[in-house]
């Protein structure tokens, strides 16, 4: 029947979340006829009726706990309406919709496998409001035939449930039970173990067992967190020395292992399921993380977690499986191949993984965000204003931290965590994940940004792509994209002035040929001007440098006229061979990094001198070893910001101790930095500050240098990384600017 109605558009995060059924019940609450399906672009329900006004304005109010409304476009239709209402098949193929992100189980379905029902104890439970979703998702529209569920033929139940839109499962594509789901099974010595698998899995980790656990984006290995046995036995095995490990915890258990606050709670809560850094309270064993004073927590976010967590009744290890520098094993008998000689048994079961995918790491107070990866991936980020004519693009990244960025119709889509391409799985990894992104969200570039960089992987990559396919190439220094980066996150507009741009990170390359890394730039999404920075000291050796504090600690002690102390300080170290590669400029580059300031003082304090087992080690370290103290004193000499003068108050004993030293350091480079950017603020020369960099993960020296810029308006990240992670959002941003402009131009 025709009947004069309206098409409504929806557009965002709308598939895979109940969106449909939740549009089908607030239709017959209003009285409406019509329909409601899933396209390429969204969801698209058309229909008439007197209660239209009213069901339009309760649409984005009350939607589903994981939807994401971007947009409600109304037209006019005039086709052929149903009597009713209905749920109509998909239509169309391609991808111009948001995908859901996986989300951790709901009260409901946790209700469920602790009742006495027929998911009882279900370790695949799942419904529209949790679960797996892009890490089993092979294409667009999400429709069970697209991701990995489709090798499971739905029982007469499930499919009951999969077809009635009343049922929190209506079309929840992950659907299933015991009688027609995955299988859950426990593998020791190479064969199935008879018996409960998780009894037996929670029995291996009674015993100080090592377990390999497949989780949603790949495989954990897991051990009591209380056991330091068991603990030492996993970092000797994974030759994992020093980094810290993640833990997952029941709720009830945190009181005992951190202090964590409200917005702690409520972050650990959120659906995306972080691991959440908070302070430790002591009372596990000090090998979980060496020096830190912090710890990294998680919810269970699986069934599988919970019934493990349950059964287990105390928090365990949850760190990435994988050999040392590798990406994390997602499939079974890569598992048993690579972690076989790490665990002694594996919980492990037959749904096939789409895509590896990493935890996210968080920080709630304040809010920060380490690692993209699980739980927020591919949730996309809208342009700020002015970017409407961008056209579709995609950034690379960096080399360190690297994840793509993705451009299309208004939407930043910053991939998700990868790693370093230095290692040769990652960057096979990095390759599929640009191919994965690109055919997922049928993505068709006009344009490609890359690094300053020319020997990055990311750079070569980007750049052979351009050549290959006859697209635009946009190259972007390091630091400006950490600064866009920082301004697009915070929706600055591309007519917003320009900034004052504090980034303080490792090491990225300037465009006078020699490495930076603490910089104020003044500049907006178009250009900048390197207003001020951290004196330039030599890289000894290089890229070791960053492995080797003592190496920075003595370019920078010699710099200020202390070799003696350098030498009383690393006695055993080949100090003359690289003071003559530091004279003869032999792979000795000079460099304004904070990142490796920040090793060199640490190193002056003891704290790893030699060799870091991880990257950010020292830093992370003296930041935890820090307390208040008078600042360390810095000299500006022609726009560079000297430390000498704060190393030679460290040897001449200005401070107690190691922490207030520790404490000194990061309240001075936070004043001298932040005096730089207020002055450009104060001449009307910049609108605001932004912050961002590695360095800003520390949140002593973040708040520290808030605190020395109070009074003005100051941009930080909050939902994306301020370290190399968030580096092809600011490379897309940038790159679109310069596109728009240009074209107003001509």
């Amino acid at each position: 029947m025709k009947e004069s109605g309206v098409s409504i558009r929806v557009r965002g995060q709308v598939q895979g979340v109940g969106f449909r059924p939740y549009i089908w019940k607030l239709a017959r609450e209003f009285g409406l006829r019509g329909r409601v399906l899933n396209d390429p672009e969204g969801v698209l329900i058309e229909a008439a009726g007197p209660g239209l006004d009213g069901f339009l304005d309760a649409l984005p109010r009350r939607a589903p706990t994981l939807a994401r409304v971007d947009a409600v476009e109304v037209s006019d239709f005039t086709g052929a309406l149903p009597e009713g209402f209905e749920i109509a098949a998909s239509r169309g193929t391609g991808a111009e919709t948001r995908v859901t992100p996986d989300a951790a189980t709901c009260p409901d379905c946790l209700a469920e496998i602790r009742g006495t029902g027929r998911r009882r104890g279900y370790a695949f439970t799942n419904c529209t409001h949790c679960g797996p979703r892009f890490t089993i998702l092979h294409g667009l529209p999400y429709d069970r035939a697209q991701t990995t569920m489709a090798g499971f033929t739905m029982c007469q139940d499930c499919r009951a449930e999969y077809a009635d839109p009343g049922d929190r499962r209506f079309h929840a594509q992950p659907v299933a039970c015991p009688a027609c789901g995955p299988r859950l099974w426990f593998e020791a010595g190479g064969a199935e173990v008879a018996g409960d698998p998780v009894a037996l899995a929670v029995a291996l980790l009674r015993r100080g067992g090592i377990l390999a656990v497949k989780g949603l984006g790949g495989f954990h290995l897991a051990c009591d967190a209380r056991n330091a046995e068991a603990v030492a036995l996993l970092r000797a095995r994974k030759r994992r020395p020093g980094k810290p490990f993640a833990l997952m915890a029941r709720e009830a258990d945190l009181a005992g292992i951190v202090a964590a606050t409200e917005a702690d709670l409520a972050l650990l809560r959120d659906p995306a399921a972080p691991v959440v850094l908070m302070p430790s309270l002591g009372t596990l064993p000090k090998a979980l993380a060496p020096g830190i004073d912090t710890l990294g927590v998680m919810l269970p976010y699986t069934p599988l977690h919970h019934l493990l967590l349950d059964g287990f009744g105390g928090p365990l290890v949850m760190t990435s499986g994988n050999l040392s520098g590798e990406p994390q094993v997602i499939g079974n008998q890569e598992a048993r191949e690579k972690l076989g000689g790490f665990a002694d048994g594996f919980l492990i079961h037959d749904r096939d993984i789409a895509r590896r995918m990493d935890d996210t790491v968080e920080r709630a107070i304040p809010p920060m965000v380490l690692r993209r990866a699980r739980g927020r991936v591919p949730g996309t980020l809208p342009l700020p204003p002015g970017f409407e004519a961008a056209p579709q693009l995609v950034a690379y990244g960096g080399q360190m931290k690297a994840a793509i960025c993705l451009v299309k119709n208004g939407q930043a889509l910053l991939g998700h965590h990868l790693g370093e391409l230095d290692e040769a799985l990652t960057w096979d990894a990095f390759r599929q994940a640009d191919a994965d992104y690109a055919a997922l969200f049928d993505h068709r570039p006009a344009l490609v940004a890359v690094d300053l960089h020319p020997d990055f992987r990311a750079t070569r990559h980007g750049t052979a792509r351009a050549e290959a396919e006859g697209l635009a190439l946009q190259r972007v220094q390091h630091h400006h994209a950490h600064l866009a980066s920082c301004l697009a996150e915070n929706l600055w507009p591309l007519d917003g002035g320009k900034v004052a741009g504090i980034v303080l990170d490792g090491t990225g390359l300037g465009p006078d040929g020699t490495v930076w890394g603490g910089e104020v730039l003044l500049g907006d999404y178009v250009g900048f001007e390197r207003r001020a920075w951290l004196k330039p000291a030599p890289l000894p050796g290089g890229d070791r440098a960053a492995a080797e504090p003592w190496r920075n600690a003595l370019a920078r002690l010699d710099q200020a006229g202390l070799s003696d102390w350098a030498d009383a300080l690393f006695p055993a170290a080949p100090r003359a061979v690289l003071r003559q590669a530091v004279a003869a400029g032999v792979n000795a580059p000079l460099s304004s990094s904070a990142g490796r300031l920040f090793d060199a003082v640490a190193a002056c304090l003891d704290l790893c001198p030699e060799r870091q087992s991880y990257e950010g080690e020292a830093a992370m370290r003296l930041e935890a070893l820090a307390q208040g103290a008078a600042p360390w004193r810095f000299d500006l000499d022609g726009g560079q910001i000297d430390p000498a003068p704060g190393f030679h108050a460290l040897q001449a004993g200005l401070w107690p101790d190691a922490a207030q030293a520790a404490g000194g350091f990061q309240a001075g480079l936070a004043q001298a930095f932040a005096a730089q950017a207020r002055a450009l603020v104060e001449s009307g020369e910049a609108r605001a500050v932004a912050l961002s960099g590695g360095c800003f993960q520390n949140t002593a020296l973040l708040q520290l240098t808030l605190d020395a810029l109070t009074g003005l308006p100051v941009l930080t990240h909050r939902t994306t990384p301020a370290n190399d992670g968030g580096l092809a959002l600011g490379q897309a941003v940038i790159a679109a600017a310069r596109h728009i402009l240009a074209a107003e131009a001509s």
